[in-house]
């Protein structure tokens, strides 16, 4: 495996392809990226993706060409198959509750799915409030960090990076009270902020381009409650 090359199929706002990027970062492999339009998927794309959605890894070696599909089961695979420092729980019963804590984190971004393309106020917010639910529950499980294992970077680390990226755009543009009291999560999502794989997982221009992503769906987050008057279109 150590020969292989990787090519890691993206989209530059996707954040289940930044899990993947972060776990390969932190195994210290080299990866090529390659990013596709998600309105217009290529049919090259469409043949090697079940399920039509990013990302994939496309490993290259000497047995030929082989594809995962899926975030989670790359993420296993990078840290399985990879040297370096290992991201999952070496106990069973441990390791299987950070898979439901990664789930937990998929279930936070169906949430802020809706509340950055919601157009509807009453959708945005049920989603908000479901968020402080979550979060506040996330609070009760975390010890003192920095990360969500204590001083072990782990795959759900590389989970919920993603998800608080998020929230430094729309910190700047709304007053949102999600993590209001929760000074665990403040400071883990402070630590996450300062790694090196989690800030080498987006291109620098990310906060434009989810700018851009909030205009085109005329989302209510722009113009919700407490809104900062600073949200301009990305021209």
């Amino acid at each position: 495996m150590i020969e292989s090359t990787f090519t890691l199929i993206s989209h530059h706002l996707c954040p289940y392809v930044q899990r993947a990027a972060i776990a390969l970062m932190e195994k210290g492999a080299k990866f090529e990226r390659v990013s596709i339009d998600l309105s217009a998927k290529p049919d090259w794309f469409l043949d090697l993706s079940p399920l039509g959605k990013v990302p994939l890894l496309r490993i290259d070696g000497a047995s030929g060409s082989r594809v995962l599909f899926e975030s989670a089961a790359i993420c296993e695979f990078i840290d399985e198959a990879l040297p370096g420092p290992r991201l999952h729980p070496a106990d069973p019963f441990v390791r299987a509750r950070h898979r439901g804590w990664m789930e937990f984190g998929s279930s936070i971004l169906a949430d802020i799915w809706v509340l950055e393309t919601t157009t509807d106020a009453q959708a945005f917010a049920t989603k908000r409030q479901s968020l402080a639910t979550k979060f506040a529950q996330i609070e009760a499980e975390l010890q003192d960090g920095p990360f969500f294992a204590g001083q072990h970077f782990s795959i759900v680390d590389a989970v919920f990076a993603p998800i608080f990226r998020y929230f430094d755009v729309f910190d700047a543009i709304i007053d949102h009270g999600i993590f209001e009291g929760l000074a665990r999560v403040v400071a883990w999502r402070g630590g996450l902020a300062a790694r090196a794989s989690v800030k080498a997982a987006v291109a620098a221009d990310y906060p434009e381009r989810l700018m851009a992503f909030l205009h085109k769906h005329d989302a209510i987050l722009l113009a919700a409650p407490g809104n900062r008057p600073m949200a301009q279109p990305v021209r």
